[in-house]
């Protein structure tokens, strides 16, 4: 059964503190076979203020859909997904963790907290596009992502 949520824009939460990285995945996303919004925060506070409405914030919408890197500043990914799915208005948002460590003890603690999915982020920039491509391929067209 398709995505219902496909004739729907698809709201994409990404959290990343790497203009590079950020900008290419903007960049896949945009020719996306799936409609989508990309909004992109650059710290665990503005993601935590987006998904709570707060500040300059207040109109965003819920995401369909998190894509979280570890290292940030100000607060981590580790403290946004322990936040994230303690909270049971937003834990049932998906959240793919994609991030540079590829160290177990950091995916063992990602999936503790409740991660759905991790990713090392590559180095090599047409494996990065493969992996968002791959990304929105399983999460926005196999994927039945949970209603509102």
């Amino acid at each position: 059964m398709p995505n219902s949520r496909a004739v729907q824009p698809i709201d994409i939460l990404l959290v990343e503190d790497n203009p590079g990285d950020a900008r290419l995945t903007q960049e896949v996303l945009k020719d996306s076979k799936v409609k989508n919004t990309l909004h992109i925060v650059t710290d665990g506070v503005e993601a935590m203020d987006f998904l709570y409405r707060r500040g300059s914030f207040q109109a965003a919408p819920r995401p369909d859909i998190i894509l979280l890197d570890l290292n940030l500043p100000r607060m981590d990914g580790r403290e946004v997904l322990h936040a994230i799915k303690d909270e049971e208005s937003l834990r049932r948002i998906p959240i793919v963790v994609m991030t540079t460590s590829d160290d177990d003890h950091d995916i063992l603690q990602a999936y503790d907290l409740y991660a759905n999915c991790y990713i090392t982020k590559p180095v090599d920039f047409q494996r990065f596009i493969e992996i968002v491509k791959t990304i929105e391929n399983f999460w926005f067209s196999i994927v039945r992502l949970p209603p509102d």
